[in-house]
């Protein structure tokens, strides 16, 4: 008789005649080694690492990488599905069962991978990653096959999907070049962007050089106009001034020329009296004793 204690993350199955006569995780008991097995389901989260190759819609080879995470649902009839027993002595198990269920889940993955890819042309299947995972996750846990193992996947992450080195270079050659085609379309519009901004620049140095012109021309003839206003104004002043002697006597206006001339000292630097003169002050002379 020997003492066996299972640990808390595994499923511990009893065998006893053929039959499963106790199960739960981490069970402990007493048995007869030669009627009794052993089987260890794992109950925590497990995860696998898988790497296949599939072909997209426009016949491209593309490497599928990632990981996916499972758990057993059912122990039981995981164990019924594959053999988990023990080797009593060592504690390892007796079959690659274990290792084998890996391969069944990535075979399933695959299966469901490559039906969503070959709808797909290589861009697309490159950029749908998460998208893409997502809906295989879907498939897969519907698959009945898993329900029989008693496994349910808990997530599916594609870490990687790459083209060829051939393709992946034509790839990347392309995005280049769009990306050299941006570049150049962001120089041509700076460059048209600085000729329009010049172009701006200088109407308004035009525009302001037209307005100062105008305002100077307003200028020059606002004061043209004030001084024919104010030659008119002072034209006005001395025809006003000089209205009053249009209505005297030539001799009253010599008598008065002669009052300023008296007024501003009496100096005659010089004084020319001709024929004319003499003759018409001796007819006004006349003229003036005539009337008395």
């Amino acid at each position: 008789m020997r003492y066996f204690k299972g640990e808390p993350n595994m499923h511990v199955i009893r065998y006893r005649g053929g039959r499963v006569r106790a199960d739960g995780p981490g069970l402990a008991f007493w048995y007869f080694k030669y009627n009794t097995s052993i089987a260890l389901v794992p109950v925590n989260t497990q995860d696998a690492q898988f790497i296949f190759n599939e072909t997209t819609q426009d016949f491209q080879a593309i490497a599928i990488q990632g990981n996916l995470a499972y758990r057993f649902s059912a122990p039981v009839e995981a164990a019924a599905a594959l053999d988990f027993t023990i080797d009593l002595k060592t504690g390892h198990y007796r079959t690659k069962d274990p290792d084998k269920l890996i391969r069944r889940l990535v075979n399933i993955v695959q299966a469901h991978t490559r039906a969503h890819v070959i709808e797909l042309a290589l861009e697309a299947a490159l950029t749908n990653v998460k998208d893409l995972a997502s809906r295989i996750l879907a498939k897969v846990n519907d698959e009945p096959q898993l329900a029989a193992l008693g496994v349910v996947i808990e997530a599916l992450h594609f870490t990687s999907i790459a083209a060829t080195p051939e393709m992946k270079k034509a790839l990347e050659a392309d995005y280049r070049e769009a990306l050299q085609q941006k570049a150049d379309q962001a120089i041509y519009a700076r460059r048209a962007n600085s000729v329009e901004e010049e172009r701006r620049i200088k109407q308004r140095e035009m525009d302001t050089e037209v307005e100062l012109e105008n305002q100077r021309k307003a200028l020059v003839e606002m004061q043209a106009q004030n001084r024919v206003t104010l030659a008119e104004a002072e034209a006005k002043a001395e025809q006003a001034k000089l209205a009053p002697y249009g209505e005297l006597a030539p001799q009253v206006l010599v008598g008065l020329a002669l009052k300023e001339w008296a007024a501003t000292g009496g100096n005659i630097g010089n004084l020319t009296v001709t024929p004319d003169m003499l003759g018409q002050m001796v007819s006004w002379v006349a003229g003036a004793g005539a009337r008395k």
